[in-house]
């Protein structure tokens, strides 16, 4: 059975069952800072399990794509070289979220494996929680699994509950027993059944884990049952198609051998075996799905993780010996397979094949500027290249470990690996320190259970009274009372402040009781439902749940977001008018004081361009359309042409925003009431954020009114000190500039004279040592790039010859080496010129033939100078 029909298969039996098939949720977790991705099943569904999230639907199946690379799940470096681990891997999971529970989930399952996939009875073994007696009845009275092949597995991790058959989504809430399904693949295969010493080995696979969440867990670890118990079931596409089909490893299953033979064309390898294959196979799933999600390659979060995907298939290729483009040409293939299933994947080819095709000649960039950086490491690193600097060939240049140690090697150098592991632990430390991805605060499980969701009034009204105080959280604990000057967290059932989201920033104000007053500093959401007002308590007695409050937001603070929102509509509008249509939001900012919009673009927009988006959006200002919002199911919502963005979190009922018929979008943040509110819109910044995405900054209103007067009092000095009137200030500046640069002209001419004559005579004084000669001497006024050109007249006059100019500027000495002809079989230009920055106190090194370095401009370095060609005598010598 293929790939593609166990998909089908699985969706069809549980549609069958009375569930609804929901899409693949984004592999960026919609509104959940606790995770870089999603990595199983159950991420979409985890504010429902906490309770602060409803469906309605109460049983669900679904194939939800994972990622596994980075952070706490992280199976990157193990890909290529196991038989089942993957980056990018499907879970096929049925869920019942208070609806059927044990009985049901395993009788399904089981119909599911030996009935529909015809998996043979007698190789099905599975495992209960040693004190689940009712999943083992099931299994044994009602299903008929002997008792010798179900296994009781118990506290086997060190701690109560802490057992491969228990699961729990942290140390408190939602947890229960699970129960496993196992593929016995016959005695040819090592290994032995879960739960025995040898149960590591290869031939009692998992294939499926069903999760019955029934219990609550407490702090002080006591379980109480939870009122509607749930299944969460989560089976591996990849390793039930390898069983499905009768391959062992998964790299073997028809979707990854057209994966690899595409791999295997463009690498020009015969051997389908071969490891790096395999890699490329898998992380060309993992990229082009991230990149299909909204994240592009760069240097931190997510998008840190995609680029080092992408550079290790690279340097997969570069091993099998590809030195050109290849990588990008995977996503064709790619589709072949997979675009059926995703048919997101087919709509983003094209920019899907751009960012990694952008990525591969970055890198190729990198190699080349790698190499550098690894000559002048070389040059002064004697026979072992220190830990420190292969790290920094790696974390700062991304220059691969291993391509660090195969040049070494083919220069007889040795490679430092404990100092770089060192390094890279310490680096490792660092990232786990400050690169957590945490929430602001967290919803505390027994308020989740007990509350419901915050009603938001905002739209109509900025201020409300009689709000109710349903919980107040202090330092992520639950509070009855806060205390005047305490810092806290305060839920109310019903609110006029905006939460943070889409973008917008939250609200401030103050919320008044009859003793003091809250002022609240930030507005954010806890669980996804519940508004958290973030704030400072002043009051003659303490805040107390169930005390009644008047909300008031800050008015103009709110309005001026207002504008800045309204304005980002409009200028998404204009941008995929101007640019087209594969421009999509990649993230935003509205606040009270600027606009900023991350968009898909390859290329910086032209002054043009940026001057007829601007005068779009200002014209649609002008035209003062009515902003209508109405609320309507999603699927009409899209029908409609409503735009959706990518990676968001809808529900059915979504709130449609329409600006006449320039934009129509969904979006739950607040706006003006007619698009002349804005006033005035004004782009004052246009930048590259990483591959392929831009960035406007932008204001709006009065804000831009001030940008406006601003620059005209920029402009108004400017004409004083040029002494020009506004029509004739552009000619004054340009005719300066004119001036400036031909003044410049002579002045580089007569330092090129003066300069000349210097050379000469460093030619006339050049010291022979042996049959080369040696010169060294320091230059007056020369920076870096006269001493380079000085460098080179020297080695075209004197052929056999070393060279060391120095140059010094503001207390800073540069230093530029040069080696050519007979030299070259003796010396290195980067160990002359690092000899004489060690001891100015700096460093340098280079290639054979040229170097640079830098150090301090000491008293010394004449005497260092003059003793250069003695040392050089020495080394020549020692060579010889």
């Amino acid at each position: 059975m293929k790939t593609a029909d166990i998909r089908s298969a699985f969706l069809d039996f549980f549609r069958a069952k009375g569930h609804t098939i929901v899409p693949s949720a984004s592999l960026v977790p919609a509104n959940d800072p606790t995770l870089l991705f999603t990595n199983s099943g159950m991420v979409p569904f985890k504010n429902v399990f906490l309770g602060s999230e409803k469906l309605p639907w109460s049983r669900v199946a679904d194939v939800q794509r994972c990622l596994r690379a980075g952070g706490k799940h992280n199976d990157l470096d193990s890909v290529g070289y196991t038989a089942r681990h993957h980056t990018f891997f499907e879970m096929l999971g049925n869920w019942s979220f208070g609806d059927y529970f044990k009985r049901e989930a395993i009788v399904w399952a089981w119909e599911l494996l030996t009935e529909v996939f015809k998996l043979p009875a007698e190789r099905l073994w599975v495992t209960v929680y040693h004190t689940d007696d009712e999943a083992y009845r099931i299994w044994h009275d009602e299903v008929g699994v002997p008792a010798a092949r179900i296994v009781r597995i118990g506290d086997n991790k060190g701690a109560p509950y802490a057992s491969d058959n228990f699961w729990q989504m942290a140390d408190t809430g939602p947890c229960g027993p699970c129960t496993e399904i196992f593929y016995d693949h016959g005695p040819a295969v090592a290994g032995g059944p879960p739960g025995s010493p040898d149960e590591d080995g290869d031939r009692y696979i998992e294939i499926w884990n069903l999760v019955f969440m029934q219990f609550d867990r407490a702090p002080d670890g006591a379980l109480s049952p939870l009122p509607a118990p749930c299944v969460d079931t989560g089976m591996g596409l990849e390793r039930l198609a390898a069983v499905l089909q009768g391959v062992h490893s998964n790299y073997e299953i028809d979707l990854f051998r057209h994966l690899i033979d595409a791999a295997a064309a463009l690498t020009g390898v015969a051997d389908r075996e071969n490891k790096s294959l395999r890699v490329i196979a898998d992380h060309i799933r993992a990229s082009a799905f991230l990149i299909v999600d909204g994240v592009l390659p760069s240097n931190e979060g997510r998008g840190y993780v995609l680029r080092r995907i992408i550079r290790r298939a690279l340097r997969h290729g570069w091993m099998l010996g590809v030195r050109g483009e290849f990588f990008w040409k995977m996503v064709a293939p790619l589709v072949a397979e997979m675009g059926e299933a995703y048919p997101e994947l087919i709509a983003r080819q094209p920019q899907v094949e751009e960012a990694l095709r952008a990525e591969e000649q970055r890198f190729g960039e990198t190699l080349e500027h790698g190499m550098r950086v690894f000559d002048e490491v070389a040059a002064r690193a004697g026979r072992v290249i220190p830990g420190a600097d292969v790290f920094r060939l790696y974390d700062t240049y991304g220059f691969p470990v291993d391509l660090t140690a195969d040049i070494a090697r083919e220069r007889g150098l040795a490679v430092d690996m404990a100092g770089f592991e060192q390094a890279m632990n310490e680096q490792r430390e660092r990232a786990r320190a400050a690169s957590r991805f945490e929430a602001r605060g967290q919803m505390p499980a027994e308020l989740a259970a007990r509350l419901l969701p915050t009603t938001f009034l905002g739209y109509e009204a900025l201020q409300a009274k009689d709000c109710k105080i349903l919980g107040i959280i202090h330092e992520g604990r639950a509070r009855d009372a806060l205390a005047d000057g305490e810092d806290a967290l305060v839920i109310l059932d019903r609110t006029p402040f905006y939460a943070e989201s889409g973008g917008q920033v939250g609200d401030t104000g103050v919320l008044i009781a009859e003793h003091g007053l809250l002022k609240v500093g930030d507005t954010f959401k806890l669980g996804g439902v519940f508004f958290a007002h973030a704030g400072r308590w002043h009051g003659a007695r303490p805040l107390r749940v169930g005390d009644v409050v008047e909300a008031h937001v800050d008015e103009a603070r709110r309005q001026a977001i207002a504008l800045n929102h309204s304005a980002t509509h409009l200028l998404h509008a204009a941008l995929r008018q101007v640019l087209g249509g594969h421009v999509s939001q990649k993230g935003s900012l509205v606040a009270p004081d600027r606009l900023r919009f991350d968009f898909s673009h390859p290329r910086p927009l032209t002054r043009e361009e940026l001057l007829e988006v601007e005068a779009r959006v200002n014209a649609e200002i002008r035209r003062n359309a009515e902003v209508e919002m109405r609320h309507m199911p999603y699927d009409e919502a899209i029908a409609s042409g409503a735009m959706a963005l990518f990676g968001e979190k809808y529900g059915d009922e979504v709130r449609v925003l329409r600006m006449g018929e320039f934009s129509t979008e969904l979006c739950g943040g607040t706006h003006v009431r007619r698009t002349g509110d804005i006033g005035l819109f004004k782009i004052v910044a246009e930048s590259g954020v990483a591959a392929g995405v831009r960035r406007i900054e932008a204001v709006t209103g009065a804000a831009a009114l001030d940008f406006v007067a601003e620059e005209e009092r920029r402009l108004a000095e400017l004409a004083r000190l040029l002494a020009a009137g506004g029509d004739d200030l552009v000619d004054r500046a340009r005719q300066l500039l004119e001036r400036q640069k031909k003044l410049e002209r002579e002045l580089e001419s007569l330092r090129a004279k003066a300069a000349s004559g210097e050379i000469e005579a460093l030619v006339d004084a050049a010291r022979k040592v042996g049959d080369i000669h040696v010169v060294a001497a320091r230059l007056e006024g020369f920076d870096a790039k006269a001493l380079r050109e000085g460098v080179d007249l020297l080695k075209q006059k004197l052929g056999d010859v070393v060279v060391l100019l120095a140059g010094a500027q503001e207390g800073k000495v540069a230093l530029v080496a040069g080696v050519s002809g007979a030299a070259l079989g003796r010396i290195k230009a980067g160990e002359v010129v690092a000899h004489i920055a060690r001891q100015i106190g700096g460093k340098g090194g280079g290639r054979a033939d040229l170097a640079q370095g830098g150090g301090e401009d000491a008293p010394h370095l004449a005497r260092l100078l003059s003793e250069l060609p003695a040392w050089v005598a020495t080394r020549t010598s020692a060579a010889a």
